[in-house]
């Protein structure tokens, strides 16, 4: 790992995702340091510091009295996310709100109004951070597959797959037309956030299907329940192009006009049967080109993990004024807008349009 500038952050709540970026900051406290977290009662605050050895307070105001961080992180119940949000824009701190940074579009749209302008807020999307999906978003911005025209996934729910539908079409801020449909199967559901059930029952779970017309670009969402922890349903990236398709980490192609080629995106992970270098990601390549190397090599982290430390270590440069934002207010907005679109359209049983909304500029 590199000597990169360490990233001071507070936390507002302190549940289970919350635990995500306390985590971090124990692993790599050369690069993260934890200036506080906010909690609803003394007994939790007291339980967090006990846990984690960091202060705790009952208000952001006392947080940020305490010491001033790079930027404070929103990790609370969707409809608490806003009233957050705002207050700490109306204390002039940069914030990450976690998604989706408001619970349904008439609080996308009252959040936008309200600190849309302050350039203040970014939000803790992180799968196009993930290594796998990084490497994939490199082949596509390369050309590789040439113009990319549709995007299927079946791996994480709602305005996350948005995220990587969006990004990976590089559709931005387009209109689009959802129609979504959700069906019933049993299904063995062994494993869920709690641990083995010890429970191999068929259970009834739904599956949604939906497509999202951008104008000439097509994004396909496929995702059972629980499907991110459930080990009888894999997932699954395709990545159409007019020169090629990319499935999972195989790569069809064009070379010229009469000679298709297949390639691969290969890990170079180290830990496994005799390797002795310690269990950890070094990076991924293709046709000998490396297009992703882990900015936490020798941290032995889930690809989760080194996607969340990441979009913490970007926030960090972003607040300091050392780099880009890392996912603006405004992508979450247009992710969730079409993740509501979805859940809409199963609802309804028609199709829904989304129009042009004031975050899209």
């Amino acid at each position: 790992m590199d000597s990169a500038p360490q990233t001071r952050f507070g936390l507002i709540g302190s549940g289970w995702r919350g635990e995500f970026f306390l985590r971090l900051a124990r692993l790599l406290p050369e690069r993260f340091r934890v200036t506080g977290v906010v909690t609803r009662t003394e007994a939790r605050g007291a339980e967090v510091s006990a846990e984690w050895g960091v202060p705790a307070f009952r208000t952001a105001a006392e947080l940020l009295a305490r010491e001033r961080p790079d930027f404070v992180i929103v990790s609370v119940p969707w409809p608490v996310t806003p009233e957050a949000t705002r207050e700490l824009v109306a204390a002039g701190v940069p914030v990450l709100a976690e998604t989706p940074p408001a619970p349904d579009l008439a609080g996308l749209r009252a959040l936008w109004s309200d600190v849309g302008d302050s350039g203040l807020v970014q939000v803790a999307e992180q799968y196009l951070l993930m290594p796998g999906h990084a490497a994939r978003l490199a082949l596509v911005r390369a050309g590789v597959l040439g113009e990319p025209t549709s995007v299927q996934v079946s791996s994480t729910h709602l305005y996350h797959a948005v995220s990587l539908i969006r990004g990976l079409l590089g559709v931005g801020y387009d209109a689009a037309e959802v129609n979504a449909r959700a069906f019933v199967a049993p299904l063995a559901n062994p494993l869920t956030p709690a641990g083995w059930s010890g429970d191999d029952t068929p259970q009834q779970m739904s599956t949604t299907l939906a497509t999202i017309d951008f104008g000439g670009r097509m994004g396909l969402y496929d995702f059972t329940d629980n499907q991110w922890w459930n080990p009888l349903r894999s997932r699954r990236l395709v990545i159409r192009g007019s020169l090629g398709e990319l499935v999972d980490d195989r790569i069809v192609r064009l070379v010229d006009p009469s000679t298709p080629v297949e390639s691969a995106l290969t890990r170079r992970q180290t830990g496994l049967d005799l390797n002795l270098e310690g269990l950890d990601l070094k990076h991924i390549s293709f046709d000998g080109e490396i297009v992703y190397r882990n900015p936490f090599v020798g941290s032995g982290m889930s690809d989760d993990d080194i996607a969340v430390a990441d979009i913490l270590a970007r926030a960090g440069a972003w607040a300091r004024e050392e780099g880009p934002a890392p996912y603006p207010l405004a992508e979450a907005c247009q992710d969730h807008l079409i993740s509501v679109a979805i859940e809409e359209s199963v609802r309804t049983g028609a199709p829904v349009a989304t129009t042009r909304e004031a975050w899209a500029r």
